[in-house]
């Protein structure tokens, strides 16, 4: 088992220990409900044109995909938000390997749908070396096919532990990204 993978069972484990069991078993259904949509289905697949972005990163500079992909590959790394601890050892993950990455001559991206003020935080907060970008409303992580409405019945729970999407997103859809990687090159 990889690194990312044992981390991950950990904070499973960790907060299985920490939340009250009707919380965990709103996240359990959550999760359950989403598998039956088959995003994965209904994504963009291997071997399609990736859609054209244009996004601001952390800082507000709009960054363009088309000059990212003249250097080499880029790598897309869709995270939920800041708020997020699995998307959050997925970074440090991520950090962690940015070498290897920059070595396949590769350029990591790193995309969520909070506000640039979160994603600046986050990336002083985690010492990022790479990109963080602000799609707002969702609208790329929309043409990739990768978005989801966070249920209702969940929402709640969300709130109790200090999650307001509406505070880190800055709109009150309550959809989110999977977190999903892509891989692109320039063709």
């Amino acid at each position: 088992m990889n690194t990312l993978a044992k981390q991950i069972e950990q904070l499973n484990q960790e907060l299985s220990s920490q939340l009250p069991q009707e919380v965990i078993n709103a996240f359990g259904k959550s999760v359950d409900d989403l598998k039956t949509k088959n995003i994965e289905d209904r994504c963009i697949q291997p071997g399609e044109k990736m859609p054209e972005f244009i996004l601001p990163n952390a800082t507000g500079k709009m960054i363009d995909s088309n000059d990212i992909l003249k250097k080499g590959k880029m790598i897309l790394a869709f995270y939920r938000g800041s708020w997020c601890p699995y998307c959050n050892l997925e970074l440090k993950f991520l950090q962690d390997n940015l070498s290897r990455i920059k070595d396949k001559n590769a350029v990591l991206i790193a995309v969520s749908p909070q506000t640039p003020d979160h994603s600046l935080s986050m990336a002083e907060k985690n010492k990022l070396g790479f990109e963080v970008l602000s799609d707002q409303n969702n609208d790329f992580a929309k043409k990739l096919g990768i978005v989801f409405q966070l249920q209702d019945f969940v929402l709640p729970y969300y709130r109790n532990l200090g999650i307001n999407l509406f505070e880190f997103n800055n709109n009150d859809e309550n959809l989110l990204p999977v977190p999903a990687v892509f891989v692109v090159d320039q063709d």
